[in-house]
């Protein structure tokens, strides 16, 4: 019998998944959305944490952006 699960597959950098990895670590287990660690550049997660994982994303980058001083 084979078994399927509905997800959402990453294709990334290092440096991302393992940020998307530390977000999914952070979570309390009933939140967790990973579902697999494919390899070092591609992750299989809920699909319902698509739109989260986009805005934890884009908050990140405007955190870590250097601005030149005026």
């Amino acid at each position: 019998m084979v078994n399927a699960t509905k997800g959402l597959y990453i294709s990334c950098d290092i440096p991302m998944l393992q940020f998307i990895v530390s977000m999914n670590n952070s979570l309390p287990p009933s939140q967790k959305f990973v579902l697999h660690v494919l390899d070092d550049t591609h992750l299989f997660v809920q699909p319902n944490v698509a739109e989260m994982i986009r805005r934890r994303i884009a908050e990140f980058g405007e955190e870590n952006t250097y601005e030149k001083p005026t």
